[in-house]
């Protein structure tokens, strides 16, 4: 192997590490409490690696956000949910929404944090507006199947529908340390997280049913 094959390599590996380690600070920390150095330390990389790489906090911010939201929006897509009938297609994306915020903890953390600053680092991206139509769109292709086949209401608003899917979940989690210490029960059991998603895909479904 030479060296000019061996240095993109090399190069593409830390930006790999950098942005690994940068994912894991800014769920932990958000991203005023996230710090370079630690980042750094964790990447096992430099200050200087990172802002040759990315130019800024700033921008590794964004960058690590534009991929947790693409992550998630490619895995909707892979459901090939226009295979399956309108009910078992919209349980299973109910199903996969939940699954994923119990795989994929740092997502919500890093969207919290995102939130927290008004949105203004992903404000510029010009993926994620187009990633997240083509949720809108699947949804709505799920509705317009639905209602043609007699299962589904007309007039139900995909985006709205968007939104409550995520919310059902994102909201129990989000919530689950002042609810437990609240309502006395542990948020996180097995049985208490099967009881939440059952519960979340009855109220989706009843929603839409017609």
């Amino acid at each position: 192997m030479t060296q000019a094959m061996t240095r993109p390599r090399s190069a593409e590996a830390t930006k790999a590490r950098i942005l690994g380690a940068a994912k894991q600070e800014f769920a932990r920390l958000g991203f005023a409490g996230a710090r370079v150095d630690e980042i750094a330390e964790k990447a096992q990389a430099n200050k200087r690696m990172i802002y040759h790489y990315f130019g800024s906090k700033e921008m590794l911010f964004q960058l690590v956000l534009e991929e947790a939201y693409l992550d998630i929006r490619s895995a909707e897509q892979a459901l090939k949910l226009d295979d399956l009938p309108p009910l078992d297609a919209l349980e299973k994306l109910v199903t996969f929404t939940w699954q994923y915020y119990l795989d994929n903890p740092e997502f919500i953390t890093l969207v919290n944090s995102a939130n927290l600053h008004r949105a203004k680092h992903i404000a510029e991206s010009t993926k994620l507006p187009a990633s997240s139509q083509k949720l809108n769109q699947m949804v709505q292709d799920i509705l317009d199947r639905g209602v043609k086949d007699g299962v589904f209401r007309p007039n139900v608003d995909a985006l709205q529908l968007n939104i409550t899917i995520a919310a059902v979940g994102y909201y129990y989690l989000t919530n689950r340390h002042t609810g437990a210490v609240l309502f006395e029960r542990d948020y996180m059991d097995p049985q208490a997280l099967d009881e939440r998603l059952a519960f979340n895909v009855e109220t989706i479904l009843r929603l839409v049913r017609a």
